[in-house]
């Protein structure tokens, strides 16, 4: 792409806040951008061909959305985690195995999507965001969902098309959680812990495409209680 298509696009995002450049073949995260440090509130790259976030966009300090779909980015600098104020995250098809240690400093998050990455567990980081609403870790490596899980805030957790087999009964604990989705996994029927049934604020558990039939999911103890807060839940949206 050309430098004057860029300016323009430069000279956009000065008034509205907004840089968007998407499906242009980028192989990096433009440099020019900086400029716009303060003024900008949403960048989306998504459809490019970066493979990797510099230090710089730690200057972001105002940015609220960030998009980086379908790129090539195998991992994510600390600098990153500097966005006191960022409160979407977009990574969706990249190929990221972690993130970075310091990632329970992006206070304001509320939305971060990692579908179609490799990571294989859910991340730690995640329980230290108390903002967090939606998390979707779907098409992942993941194969076991770990203790930690229980102080996440978030809810909804998405991690369908993974690999789980085994699920942490503090799942349960999590304060916020009403949707789990779990579809296309390796869970037994053993390995789901009952308390998410009979003691938490889950109201929709998606558990289609596991090593279980489904029905079998109505034997459980517990079971009539997930359905009183499922039946309740919908009442409200109906």
């Amino acid at each position: 792409m050309g430098n004057s298509a860029l300016k323009a696009h430069l000279e956009t995002a000065q008034k509205t806040g907004v840089f968007q450049l998407t499906g242009k073949g980028l192989t990096e995260f433009p440099e020019d951008l900086q400029k716009l440090a303060s003024n900008l509130r949403t960048i989306d790259l998504s459809n490019n061909k970066i493979e990797f976030l510099p230090p710089l966009i730690g200057k972001f300090s105002f940015l609220k959305s960030l998009a980086l779909n379908n790129n090539k980015l195998t991992a994510l600098p600390e600098e990153l985690c500097k966005l006191k104020k960022l409160e979407t995250l977009h990574l969706n098809g990249n190929h990221l195995r972690q993130l970075p240690a310091a990632f329970g400093q992006l206070s304001a998050l509320k939305t971060l999507s990692l579908s179609g990455n490799q990571l294989r567990t859910v991340p730690t980081q995640l329980s230290g965001l108390r903002h967090l609403d939606v998390v979707d870790l779907s098409k992942n490596q993941i194969q076991n969902v770990p203790d930690t899980v229980g102080e996440l805030q978030a809810i909804e957790l998405n991690l369908n098309q993974n690999q789980i087999s085994q699920i942490s009964v503090q799942i349960s604990h999590c304060p916020r959680l009403k949707v789990l989705r779990l579809e296309e996994n390796c869970l037994e029927l053993s390995m789901l812990p009952q308390s998410i049934l009979s003691d938490s604020q889950i109201s929709l558990l998606a558990v289609e495409g596991n090593l279980f039939e489904i029905k079998k999911l109505r034997e459980l103890e517990g079971y009539d209680k997930y359905m009183e807060r499922f039946t309740a839940t919908k009442k409200k949206f109906a």
